[in-house]
C-alpha cells in the first residue's frame, strides 16, 4: 500500500518539472525595447526588495512561535515534539511558493507586453504559462511537502513517545496523520503575513495612484507622470500574486492533511488496511488533480478578435476539461483502493469540486461586466459616487446567496454521500466519523483543479502589469486595446480566484474544525504518557490513574463523547460566548485591514500630491517622477501595519482557550468561520464588481475616460480596493490559522484552561 505514496512524489516532480518548462519558455520571449525593460526591472527589484524586508519581520515572528511550540513539546510534554519543525517547513514552503511564482510573474509582465504587439494569442499564451508557474509550483511543492513529512514520520514519529511499544499500527496512523496537520500552522501564518502585508502594499499604491493621478490629475492609469505607478505595480506581484501563492498553498496542503486525519479516525477501528486507503484516498486525489491540471493548461487559446467573454470561456474551457478528468479518476482511485462506501465517497469529492466550479461562476457572474449586476453599478455612476458605492454594496450582499448556499448543501451532500445515505443512523459515532471524512474529502475535490485554477488566478496581475507597461513605454493603439483586453480577462479571473480560495476555506476550515477532537485526544495523551493525569472533565468524566487504561480510554472516546464530554451545545454559555467572539475577531480584523490601507493610503496620496506640486515637468513630461520614494513609502507602510492584524489569528485562539476552554474554543471557531466566509464573499465580489464597472467605463461606456460617470466609479474602486484585495481574501486565511492554533494548542487548553 505505502508504494503508491510514490505517485504522490511523481506529481509533485511532474508539477515541477513543468513549472521550470514554462518559466524557461516565458523567459525564451523577447522583453522588449529598452523602456520596457527598464520598467520592468523597477517593478522586479522593488518587489523581490519588499519581500526580502517582509520575510526579516516575519523570521522573527516564527523564532517566537517556535520556541512557544518548543515549550508546549519539550517543557509542558502537551504536544509532539515534530511540531516545532513540523511549523518552520510549512511557513518555508509558503513564503518559498509565493516567491517563485513572483519571480516569475515580474519577468513575465514585459513578454506580455511585447507578446501583444503580436497578436492577443500570443500576450494570452505568455501570461497564462508564467501563471502557471506560480499554480503547478504551489500544488508540486505541496505534494512534496506532504510526502517528505509522511516517509520522515513513518519511521520516527515514536522517537518522542516515552512508551513506544504501547502503540499499535492503527495508533501511529493517527499520530502521524495529526502530526503532520500541525505544519498548516507554518503554512498558514506565512500566508497571513503575505496576505496582509501585500494587501495594504498594493492597495496604498493603488489608491494613492487612482485618487491623485485619475480624479485630481486627470491622467490614465498607469500614466508614467504619476509617482505611484511603480509601486503599483509592485503591489499586483507582492499581493497578488506571491501572497495568492502563499495562500492556497497553505490551503491545498492543510485541506489534504485535514482529510487524512479525519480518515485515520473514521476507520480506526476497522483495521490499519483501510486506515491507511482512508489516509492515501485524499492524496491521490490531489496528484491526479495535479496531473490532469497540467494537461488542462495546454487547452486554453483564444481566436485574435476574441472579446471578454470568448476568453473566459477560453479559459474555463481548461478548467473544465481538468474537472472532468478528475471527476473519472477519482472513481477508479477509491475503486482500486476498494475503499469501504468507494462510490459514496467519490460522489463526495465531486459534490466539493462541483461546488468550485459554481462558486467560480457565481464569482464571475457577479463581477464582470458582462451581467447585469456589474452593469448596474457601472450605470449608478450617473448620479455621482454615493450611488456608485451603495450600488455595490448591494451587489455584494446579494452576490452572497449562492456561494453560502452552494457550500451548505455540498456539506449536506458529502456527509451524506460518505454514510451511504443512513439518515436514521446519521448521527450516530461511527457515521459521524465517516460523514466528517467525507466532508473533508470534499474539500480535497474543491482544490484538486487548484494547479490551473491558480494558474488562471496569477494571470490576472501579470495581464495587469502587462498593461501597465505597455501604457508606459508608449506602444501603439492596437497593443492597448489587446492588453486592455487581456486585462479585462486578468480582473475577472481574479476576483474567481478570490471566490474560490474563499469557498474552498470554508469547507477546509470545517474540516479542520472536525479534526479539532482527534487533536484533543493527542493533547490528553501526552498528558498522561508523559505522567501527567486528566483532570475531571466538564461532564464529570473521569479517568483512570493508570497510564495504560488512561490511554485506552481515550484512545475510545468518540466524536459524539468528545461533544459530551466538554458540553459543546447551544445551551452551554462558554459556546455562546465563543462564537460571539469569534464572530468579533472577523469585524475587528477587517477593520483592522481597511484602516490600514487607509493610513498607508494617505501617506501615499501626500506623497503623489508633493511630487506634482514641487518637482517641475512632471506633469509635462519634461522631468521624470521619484518612483522609488513611493516604493520605500509604501514598502514601510505595509510592513508597519501588518503585524497586528496578523498576530490577531494566532493570539486569540490561546487566550479564548485558556480562559474559555474547549466548549470556548469550539464556539469560537464556528462563530469565525460562518462570519468570515459571508463577510469574504460580500467584500470581494463588492469590489470586484466596483472593479470592473469602472473599467466598462474606461471602454468608452457612459462617457468613457475622464467623465464624471468615470470619476464616480473611480471612487467606487477605491473604496473597493483594500475590500477585495487586503480584507477579503486575508479572512479565510485568519480562520484556517485560527483552527490550527487551536489544533496545536489543543494539550495546553486541556491542561491549563481556567474553565
Amino acid at each position: 500500500m505505502n508504494s503508491l505514496l510514490w505517485l504522490v512524489l511523481a506529481a509533485a516532480l511532474l508539477a515541477l518539472g513543468f513549472a521550470y518548462y514554462f518559466l524557461k519558455s516565458v523567459l525564451k520571449e523577447d522583453e522588449g525595447t529598452n523602456i520596457m525593460k527598464e520598467i520592468a526591472s523597477h517593478v522586479r527589484k522593488g518587489a523581490i526588495a519588499y519581500l526580502k524586508q517582509q520575510y526579516k519581520i516575519v523570521a522573527f515572528v516564527f523564532l517566537i512561535v517556535t520556541v512557544f511550540l518548543a515549550v508546549l513539546a519539550y517543557v509542558l510534554k502537551v504536544q509532539n515534539g515534530w511540531v516545532p519543525f513540523a511549523f518552520i517547513t510549512g511557513g518555508f514552503f509558503s513564503g518559498l511558493a509565493g516567491y517563485i511564482g513572483m519571480s516569475a510573474a515580474t519577468y513575465a509582465s514585459a513578454r506580455t507586453a511585447n507578446a501583444a504587439r503580436h497578436s492577443l494569442n500570443s500576450g494570452l499564451k505568455v501570461a497564462l504559462r508564467a501563471g502557471a508557474v506560480m499554480g503547478l509550483t504551489v500544488v508540486g511543492l505541496a505534494l512534496l511537502d506532504v510526502f517528505v513529512w509522511y516517509i520522515i514520520l513513518q519511521k520516527w514519529v515514536l522517537i518522542f513517545h516515552p512508551n513506544p511499544e504501547l502503540v499499535s499500527e492503527s495508533q501511529k496512523l493517527i499520530y502521524i496523520t495529526t502530526t503532520m496537520l500541525t505544519f498548516g500552522m507554518g503554512a498558514s501564518t506565512m500566508s497571513l503575513f503575505a496576505r496582509v502585508g501585500g494587501g495594504i502594499y498594493t492597495k496604498a499604491a493603488d489608491v494613492g495612484a487612482d485618487l491623485v493621478g485619475k480624479v485630481e490629475a486627470g491622467i490614465p492609469e498607469d500614466d508614467p507622470r504619476n509617482p505611484a505607478v511603480i509601486a503599483d505595480n509592485v503591489g499586483d506581484n507582492v499581493g497578488d500574486v506571491a501572497g495568492m501563492g502563499a495562500d492556497l498553498y497553505e490551503s491545498f496542503c492543510v485541506s489534504i492533511l485535514a482529510a487524512a486525519a479525519l480518515g485515520s479516525a473514521a476507520f480506526f477501528k476497522i483495521g490499519t488496511d483501510m486506515q491507511m486507503k482512508a489516509i492515501l484516498a485524499p492524496m491521490l486525489i490531489a496528484a491526479a488533480g495535479t496531473a490532469f491540471s497540467i494537461l488542462g493548461i495546454f487547452f486554453v487559446r483564444t481566436k485574435e478578435d476574441a472579446n471578454v467573454k470568448q476568453l473566459f470561456n477560453a479559459m474555463n474551457r481548461g478548467v473544465f476539461i481538468s474537472a472532468a478528468l478528475i471527476t473519472l479518476s477519482t472513481f477508479v482511485i477509491l475503486y482500486a483502493l476498494n475503499i469501504t462506501n468507494w462510490v459514496g465517497l467519490s460522489f463526495s469529492v465531486i459534490s466539493g469540486l462541483v461546488a468550485g466550479i459554481i462558486l467560480g461562476l457565481s464569482t464571475e457572474y457577479y463581477t464582470s461586466h458582462s451581467h447585469r449586476p456589474t452593469l448596474g453599478v457601472a450605470k449608478s455612476g450617473k448620479t455621482g459616487s454615493a450611488t456608485v458605492i451603495l450600488s455595490g454594496l448591494g451587489v455584494g450582499m446579494i452576490s452572497c446567496a449562492i456561494p453560502i448556499i452552494t457550500v451548505a448543501v455540498t456539506v449536506i451532500i458529502a456527509f451524506l454521500c460518505a454514510i451511504n445515505f443512513n439518515i436514521s443512523q446519521m448521527l450516530s459515532p461511527q457515521n459521524i466519523n465517516l460523514g466528517l471524512y467525507g466532508i473533508g474529502i470534499a474539500s480535497v475535490g474543491m482544490l484538486s483543479t487548484l494547479g490551473i485554477t491558480l494558474t488562471t488566478d496569477a494571470y490576472g496581475p501579470i495581464a495587469d502589469n502587462a498593461g501597465g507597461n505597455a501604457e508606459m513605454s508608449g506602444l501603439g493603439q492596437e497593443v492597448r486595446k489587446r492588453t486592455d483586453a487581456l486585462d479585462a480577462l486578468g480582473n475577472t479571473t481574479a476576483a474567481t480566484g478570490k471566490g474560490f480560495a474563499i469557498g474552498s476555506a470554508s469547507l477546509t476550515a470545517l474540516a479542520l474544525i472536525a479534526s479539532y477532537t482527534e487533536e484533543i485526544k493527542m493533547g490528553m495523551q501526552h498528558i498522561v504518557k508523559n505522567g501527567g493525569f486528566i483532570r475531571v472533565l466538564p461532564d464529570g468524566t473521569e479517568f483512570s490513574k493508570t497510564m495504560e487504561v488512561a490511554l485506552e480510554q481515550i484512545q475510545n472516546i468518540s466524536f459524539v463523547d468528545m461533544m459530551n464530554h466538554y458540553q459543546i451545545h447551544l445551551m452551554n454559555p462558554m459556546v455562546l460566548a465563543g462564537a460571539f467572539i469569534g464572530a468579533m475577531v472577523v469585524f475587528v480584523f477587517c477593520g483592522l485591514t481597511i484602516n490600514a490601507v487607509g493610513r498607508a493610503a494617505q501617506g501615499m496620496v501626500e506623497e503623489v500630491r508633493r511630487q506634482f506640486r514641487e518637482i517641475k515637468g512632471i506633469l509635462t513630461g519634461e522631468t521624470p517622477p521619484d518612483y522609488e520614494r513611493c516604493v520605500r513609502i509604501a514598502t514601510r507602510s505595509a510592513q508597519r501595519e501588518m503585524i497586528l492584524p496578523s498576530l490577531l489569528g494566532i493570539g486569540v485562539p490561546i487566550i479564548v482557550g485558556l480562559t474559555l476552554g474547549i466548549a470556548g474554543i469550539a464556539g469560537m471557531l464556528v462563530g469565525a468561520l460562518g462570519n468570515a466566509f459571508v463577510m469574504s464573499i460580500f467584500m470581494a465580489n463588492a469590489g470586484g464588481a466596483w472593479d470592473n464597472a469602472k473599467k466598462y467605463v474606461e471602454g468608452g461606456n457612459l462617457g468613457g475616460k475622464g467623465s464624471d460617470v468615470h470619476k464616480a466609479n473611480v471612487v467606487g474602486d477605491t473604496v473597493g480596493d483594500p475590500f477585495k484585495d487586503t480584507a477579503a481574501p486575508s479572512l479565510d486565511i485568519l480562520v484556517k490559522l485560527m483552527s490550527v492554533v487551536a489544533i496545536v494548542t489543543s494539550g495546553l487548553v486541556v491542561a491549563y484552561s481556567l474553565l
